[in-house]
């Protein structure tokens, strides 16, 4: 993957429902030139699928925070389990440092934030969460 590839990927993450010929327009190539090498991408596994972008206003009338979560010693494979059957779970992460597991979460009310956050402490194998509810975004890619 070269610098090209990975400019048409920034642009895919801006409009990934942007035809070919306004990617080709926006990086200065031809339409030709821009689908050989999303069809590479497409090939070569780089590019899995196309996803739904939300709107900025459904967005910002929804409660997101990230759930930090510290998990007991061989229970990350059940906890894990527990947390994917979870429909306001976005992105679940095992990081390094002093927590195990960070969840992006996303609810309609604070209620159910609250409801959601106390769901996961409450999760077999879950031994302690801290909770960072996102005030704003400030880059969206």
């Amino acid at each position: 993957m070269d610098e090209l590839d990975r400019r048409l990927i920034a642009a895919l993450r801006e409009d990934a429902r942007a035809p070919a010929a306004k990617l080709a327009r926006a990086l200065g190539l031809s339409r030709t030139t821009v689908q050989s090498r999303l069809e590479r991408l497409e090939r070569s596994g780089v590019i899995a699928g196309y996803t739904v972008r939300l709107s900025e206003a459904h967005e910002r009338g929804q409660i997101h925070a990230y759930v930090m979560m510290t998990v007991t010693p061989k229970s990350a494979p059940a906890v894990v389990g527990a947390i994917r059957r979870l429909s306001a779970v976005r992105l679940l992460r095992s990081v390094s440092g002093p927590f195990d597991l960070i969840a992006e979460v996303v609810t309609p009310s604070a209620a159910e934030m609250d409801a959601l956050i106390d769901a996961l402490g409450a999760l077999d194998g879950v031994e302690r969460t801290t909770s960072s509810v996102v005030l704003s975004t400030k880059v969206d890619r």
